[in-house]
């Protein structure tokens, strides 16, 4: 049965080949979390000759990425081809970045190829994590590294509840706990998950500035389940007087859980093997 809170792979892809023209101008939260996982990358030391930047958008992790691992060959990967287009654009004529068009559940590298997979932001808009996390493991060498961010459940709560009055439609994504993103990373074959998490607060000056900020990072609606027909303009109008009326003053305030993480490859899994774990158990780093 499908979930109200699965997401359509075609419209999160039309969403973004949509937005990438002018997604720079608009992916400030992409820059807090890329600036967040390259911080938490400055202690880790790693001989890497590959990496792999997941859900590379329009590559502004790209060429740091380049400049971090100044010996690895760099593989931009996207889903959305107008991204690709940007990213491509970005590049110097030396360059040892390759583009590449490609689903992160069906990634083309071969096993245990890949040193280092750095995922910006790509986790909220993928289908299905478990298969993701498959596809990380298998092309992660022994010792690799996975370094990701994503959001977590309490993002968007603004929005869920001004949508809330309208309960037989599906809206707002809901975003994977860390517990559950710890769970699945390890039962894909990947060890030694550490997650934690940060909070953004943006503000907004009115429910048309948030809503095109929405659109130009391609954030809109893509559930599976959500409302094909266009949105009555008095559904529209009650949600957006609710959000305006639970504002602090003039601004909206929107709030995001920042779920930041690492763990590391495990080399080829055993025939028939099954991982188990209590992820409760799953280490959480927290700020001293």
């Amino acid at each position: 049965m499908t979930s109200d809170h699965s997401l359509n792979a075609h419209d999160v892809r039309r969403r973004f080949d949509r937005a990438a023209r002018g997604f720079d101008d608009a992916d400030f939260v992409h820059c807090v979390t890329r600036d967040g996982l390259f911080d938490r990358l400055k202690p880790v030391v790693i001989d890497a000759s590959v990496v792999v930047d997941l859900g590379c958008a329009t590559g502004s992790a790209t060429a740091e990425l380049a400049r971090r691992f100044r010996s690895a060959k760099i593989m931009a990967v996207d889903l959305s081809q107008r991204m690709l287009e940007q990213c491509r654009a970005k590049q110097g004529w030396f360059t040892k970045t390759s583009v590449i068009q490609a689903s992160a559940s069906a990634l083309p590298f071969n096993d245990q190829s890949v040193d280092v997979v750095f995922s910006n932001l790509l986790l909220p808009w993928i289908g299905d994590l478990p298969d993701v996390a498959t596809e990380v493991a298998r092309v992660l060498r022994e010792d690799g590294l996975f370094v990701f961010a994503t959001l977590g459940p309490d993002s968007l709560a603004e929005l869920r509840d001004a949508w809330s009055h309208d309960a037989g439609h599906a809206h707002v994504n809901r975003f994977l706990d860390m517990h559950d993103v710890g769970d699945a990373l390890v039962r894909s074959g990947l060890r030694d998950p550490v997650l934690d998490v940060d909070r953004l607060n943006v503000s907004y000056n009115s429910a048309g500035d948030l809503f095109r900020d929405l659109t130009a990072a391609g954030a809109r609606n893509s559930l599976r389940m959500r409302n094909r027909s266009l949105v009555g303009r008095q559904r529209f109008n009650a949600m957006r007087e609710r959000l305006e009326t639970a504002a602090s003053g003039d601004q909206i305030n929107l709030n995001l859980e920042l779920v930041y993480g690492h763990c590391w490859g495990s080399g080829p899994r055993s025939s028939g093997g099954e991982f188990r774990v209590d992820a409760n158990a799953i280490p959480f780093r927290r700020d001293t």
